[in-house]
């Protein structure tokens, strides 16, 4: 896979590589990539074949149009016993490939009456007669049937991918523009681009007792993963909405985590030992000057500013599943002062443990820091999160081992308008 463009991080940055399963979901300024989804109609299942396309328009007919056309005249210049108008059945073939149903019927259709015209248009030579013309009939009816099967299976695969879009839009649901009273964007890859969904999970839930933010990656892959990051998500938007206290959040977080293993253990399932790596924040309603922090096994949070990087302090926690093995403890909340230009960014292990061909893990702290020491407009939560995105790419050669997320939020100016100018780079 090529390396991604360097320079500025743009709309269309890290589309360069199979891996690429997400783009850039901007909070501020338009719809991110997850409210648009293909749907698996009759239509879009005979006009997948991007690379037949020329600015928008299907060429897909063309390469058997061609064939159709050079087969007689080859036929033409050839002399004697050796003919070549029974190639014309390679017409059909094509077709097949790369058209629709109806398109394969014609040139099937075009391809028999060429046969027919051309073998008999000298009669005083050779002629190929009545065993090619059966040839070149039945070649033509079966594959049409071909073509009927492929565009079948193109329908069921949009449909699969159909359903996976929508699982993914149940775990990373959009979210609206400066929801929460936060500036967000985030970009989630895929290490399998088929799968379209893994366990990395991220989402904002505003509230009375302020707005809470949760980061995570379930550890393992698969649909099990996605169906506990469900889980997970769906115990934080009821808690980081009732619960007056992080703790608690925290704490109804690691219960649920549990129950979910009770259940999964209950069936029978094998993954009944799985636990997921989180990092929990709370932006208070009373303070803008500081950010509640919890970590659970996780990546501490690294917060940007124009005039460098840094982590925040937290305190060490077991990863969400294994709480039961230090009970009585509260979870360590870390109260942790920002400044207004900061912006905190949240990666999973997909990006901290890239590597490139050497082995050596990508530097994001050291990448992010050159970067917005380049360009302080790079802080802003939409090009930090494309940057981080980019960089993984370049460092890894698009060669993702893991789930890739980086998800980047910071308080919204009072009255100030969204990064970059309202307008979402997806």
């Amino acid at each position: 896979m090529p390396a991604p463009r360097t320079g500025p991080p743009g709309p269309d940055a890290g589309r360069t590589g199979p891996c690429f399963a997400g783009a850039v979901s901007q909070g501020d300024g338009g719809h991110g990539p997850h409210d648009r989804y293909p749907r698996a109609g009759r239509r879009d299942a005979v006009h997948r074949h991007e690379m037949l396309r020329v600015r928008g328009r299907s060429v897909a007919w063309l390469p058997p149009l061609v064939l159709l056309l050079l087969v007689p005249a080859v036929d033409h210049w050839t002399t004697g016993e050796f003919r070549t108008i029974s190639w014309i059945v390679l017409v059909p073939g094509i077709a097949a490939a790369i058209c629709g149903v109806w398109g394969t019927a014609v040139f099937a259709v075009l391809a028999v009456i060429a046969y027919t015209l051309v073998d008999g248009a000298w009669p005083h030579q050779y002629q190929s007669g009545l065993p090619d013309f059966i040839l070149v009939t039945v070649g033509g009816v079966l594959a049409t049937l071909a073509c009927a099967v492929r565009v079948r299976g193109e329908r069921r695969a949009l449909h699969l991918r159909d359903v996976a879009d929508t699982v993914r839009r149940t775990v990373l649901r959009p979210l609206p523009p400066g929801w929460g009273g936060l500036e967000h964007a985030g970009v989630y890859l895929t290490a399998d681009v088929q799968a379209r969904v893994g366990g990395d999970f991220y989402d904002i839930q505003p509230g009375p007792h302020g707005t809470r933010v949760l980061v995570g990656d379930v550890q393992g892959k698969g649909l099990g993963a996605v169906e506990t990051a469900s889980v997970l998500l769906g115990a934080f938007r009821e808690a980081g909405y009732h619960e007056p206290d992080l703790t608690r959040v925290a704490d109804r977080l690691e219960t649920r985590m549990l129950r979910h293993r009770e259940y999964t253990a209950a069936l029978g399932r094998r993954d009944g030992d799985r636990f997921a790596t989180a990092v929990l924040l709370g932006f208070p309603e009373d303070r803008t000057d500081v950010v509640d922090v919890v970590v659970f096994g996780h990546e501490p949070p690294l917060a940007v500013r124009p005039d460098g990087v840094r982590y925040l302090p937290t305190g060490g926690r077991l990863p969400l599943g294994y709480g039961d093995l230090v009970p009585g403890g509260p979870p360590d909340v870390r109260r942790v002062p920002v400044a207004p230009d900061e912006t905190l960014l949240l990666v999973t292990d997909g990006v901290t443990e890239a590597r490139d061909a050497d082995g050596t893990f990508y530097g994001l702290a050291a990448d992010v820091a050159r970067a917005v020491a380049q360009d302080p407009r790079a802080t802003r939560p939409a090009r930090l999160v494309a940057l981080v995105r980019d960089g993984t790419l370049r460092h890894s050669r698009g060669h993702l081992v893991d789930d890739t997320t980086a998800f980047a939020v910071r308080r919204r100016a009072a009255g100030g308008e969204g990064p970059e100018g309202g307008r979402s780079p997806s």
